[in-house]
């Protein structure tokens, strides 16, 4: 029982990502057996990169998240997946937890889920940790398909959390940070008017100074000074974009009938 080893492929989905690859596949190889990279058609070195390190890579033309995080588990050796995104890394706890993890006789559980916290300015906002399911058997779940925020369709299931962290350095700079804040927002609207939601003025008032609140005070922003009021504010800002979208699609949709 002692020389049991439950096999795991870790899976990163990457493009255009040769400043941040190498970190994100080293971190995985503590634990992982093998290091899958889906490249959706990358113009830098991240392929290269990602060889160099010991990953192997597939190419797939950017589908979307759930499809390419769905392609990387399709490609994978083995049944258990743990998934990372390219700016992302795992910490020596997490590496750790997932050794024993490995070495477990029998889990209660199908999947795991792992905090993980992003940097600013140069902080890491551990007053923020999110958690997120990225260990799961894919034998038994996939993610499901929608256009943002994918996870894998556990349902009921049960849901472990494991130890450690997973680390966001998503920072470059506030234009960068803008520009993907205008991307995800349109995918963001996008879901919510697939899913009905339609835009509401009382919460397009409420939500985004409601989201500064949150972030402010209830998730402690404000132990980090103007870092935190920052970060506060750019989730609000971000609210006021995803809801100033939806109504552009609401008002797209009546125009076109």
């Amino acid at each position: 029982m002692e020389n049991q080893h439950r096999s795991l492929s870790a899976i990163i989905i990457a493009q255009n990502e040769e400043d941040c690859i190498a970190q994100a596949v080293e971190s995985c190889q503590p634990f992982a057996d093998e290091v899958v990279v889906v490249d959706g058609g990358s113009e830098d070195r991240t392929v290269e990169i990602s060889q160099q390190h010991g990953a192997v890579v597939y190419h797939n033309p950017w589908p979307g998240y759930a499809k390419q995080r769905n392609y990387g588990a399709d490609q994978a050796k083995h049944d258990w997946v743990f998934f990372l995104d390219a700016d992302e890394f795992v910490d020596a706890e997490l590496a750790a937890a997932l050794n024993t993890w490995q070495r477990q006789p029998s889990l209660a559980a199908s999947a795991f889920s792992i905090n993980r916290i992003g940097d600013f300015l140069g902080i890491w906002l551990s007053q923020r940790p999110e958690t997120h399911i990225r260990l799961y058997d894919k034998t038994q779940f996939r993610i499901k398909d929608v256009l943002v925020h994918e996870t894998p369709d556990v349902g009921d299931a049960p849901v472990i959390n494991l130890p450690g962290t997973v680390l966001h350095a998503g920072f470059r700079t506030i234009s960068e940070l803008a520009g993907r804040f205008n991307m995800y927002t349109d995918l963001d609207a996008q879901k919510a008017h697939d899913e009905g939601k339609r835009f509401n003025l009382l919460r397009f008032l409420l939500k985004p100074p409601a989201k500064f609140m949150q972030m402010y005070l209830r998730n402690g922003m404000f132990r980090v000074g103007k870092v935190g009021l920052f970060v506060a504010s750019l989730w609000s800002y971000y609210i006021v974009l995803k809801e100033l979208k939806l109504y552009e699609i609401d008002w797209a949709a009546r125009q076109s009938k």
